[in-house]
């Protein structure tokens, strides 16, 4: 159930965005690998329309997860938040490690502001009250 009376902090519109903004990254790149797939770039046609698949259902999810639970304040919206947080970091170290710190670097950047907002206090406070 959403909280109306209580105020939406800075740190939860933050979490919020974040996630939001990697739900859009993750659908576009599954809407761009499902179209280059189509188009016949790519090598293996089945691989790629499961990735694409994968990526628009990812998205899709982590925008559920941020508009319908973050920013509606509703409770069950930090747990999906905080593991996509977790997911990201391995990724991440693992661009760098293959050569690629200009896409790794920025996506440690965010998981760790993700994480942060998530598990700030005021966010704490909205989503779960004084406990």
């Amino acid at each position: 159930m959403a909280h109306p009376r209580r105020p939406r902090p800075v740190s939860l519109v933050i979490a919020a965005a974040i996630v939001a903004l990697e739900g859009l990254v993750a659908l576009g790149l599954g809407v761009y690998v499902g179209v280059e797939a189509l188009a016949g770039t790519s090598d293996n046609l089945t691989t790629a329309l499961a990735e694409a698949g994968f990526g628009a259902l990812v998205g899709a999810g982590l925008l559920w997860v941020a508009w319908g639970g973050l920013f509606k304040i509703e409770r069950w919206g930090r747990s999906p938040g905080v593991v996509a947080q977790i997911f990201m970091l391995p990724v991440a170290v693992t661009l760098i490690q293959s050569d690629q710190p200009q896409l790794g670097i920025p996506l440690i950047v965010v998981a760790l502001a993700g994480l942060g907002t998530l598990l700030a206090p005021p966010t704490t406070h909205a989503l779960y009250g004084d406990g």
